[in-house]
């Protein structure tokens, strides 16, 4: 599959075999994840593997999107006391949806499936996942991934509009 055929193929998996995703799996997402761009190179990305059924029935009952059967999940998280220089603050977002997105295109090509529960910057979402991981101060959830192999089919796509596009200047 070529990196655009896996783009227009990752979608958002809602419904999952009962099957455990192996560790090496989990640790090839992460590996891809941490290869994103970043600004200034600050890397601000922290994550939190979930596995165990009673983690996951916890992250279930806390977000209200996500009640899916998944059998693992990736919190992506900014380590804010990383952030030396005044402008690194401003971009930890940017870079963990940089490392999240590419969570999401390596699983299509190891045969997972993924779908992506914001948390961030919702407070309620953010307090509970804080705590239900005991996250310390510094570091802030940006969302949880839910991971696992794909008990549904969804064709490949894009959602190019030429109607949003626009050449040298808005008008």
């Amino acid at each position: 599959m070529t990196i655009i055929e896996t783009i227009y193929a990752r979608r958002s998996i809602r419904k999952y075999e009962d099957k455990p995703v192996e560790r090496e799996k989990l640790e090839t997402l992460l590996k891809a994840a941490m290869a994103a761009p970043s600004a200034m190179n600050i890397k601000p990305w922290e994550f939190v593997v979930i596995t165990e059924t009673e983690m996951m029935d916890a992250i279930r009952s806390t977000l209200m999107f996500g009640k899916f059967n998944a059998p693992a999940a990736i919190a992506v998280c900014g380590n804010t006391s990383f952030f030396k220089h005044p402008m690194a603050g401003k971009f930890w977002v940017q870079d963990c949806c940089a490392a999240t997105e590419n969570i999401l295109l390596a699983a299509v090509g190891l045969g997972l499936g993924t779908v992506w529960l914001g948390v961030h910057p919702v407070h309620i979402f953010t307090k509970r996942i804080t705590k239900l991981l005991k996250l310390p101060d510094h570091v802030k959830p940006l969302n949880i991934i839910y991971v696992g192999y794909p008990a549904q089919e969804k064709p490949a796509r894009t959602q190019y509009d030429p109607e949003r596009v626009h050449w040298e200047t808005y008008e």
